[in-house]
């Protein structure tokens, strides 16, 4: 398969709009949250609920963030109710991080307010943008498992 490669110009200059237009929409998409989450708490909630439970320093590997840091969010997130400690039966100096039913319902809420956001926002564009819209998350979603930096 012989792939032409745009120049180098124009894919920097693609490179800056798509960079505003997913910050832009990650930023919008938070708004449409309405969670009392910050950014880092949202996404440490969203990794304990779909690889925990988790220890501390595997959250914190997971996140990219200092163990530190991650002490204080599930702390964050254990007084809103939305994680549990457990003792973690493989090593009782460590514990298990496990998400609770009020943070599954808050994460849930926020993603079906956010899914519904960006489907109102679709629903009166042309089929030949929802097509190039669909082909752009298949290209995103490829490049983001790449799982280089």
């Amino acid at each position: 398969m012989n792939v032409t490669k745009a120049p180098p110009g124009t894919t920097a200059d693609l490179a800056v709009r798509l960079r505003l237009a997913v910050t832009r929409t990650a930023r919008r998409l938070r708004q449409e949250a309405d969670s009392s989450l910050t950014p880092s708490t949202a996404s440490a909630l969203a990794s304990v609920e779909r690889r925990g439970p988790l220890t501390p320093s595997e959250l914190a590997a997971i996140e990219g963030i200092q163990r530190p840091t991650t002490t204080r969010v599930i702390a964050r997130l254990e007084e809103a109710g939305l994680v549990v400690r457990a003792s973690d039966p493989a090593d009782r100096r460590s514990s298990l991080v496990s998400v609770t039913p009020e943070g599954r319902a808050l994460l849930r809420k926020a993603r079906n307010r956010k899914t519904a956001y960006l489907a109102h926002r679709m629903r009166d564009l042309p089929a030949d943008d929802l097509a190039a819209l669909e082909r752009a998350a298949d290209v995103l979603e490829r490049m983001l498992e790449d799982g280089t930096r």
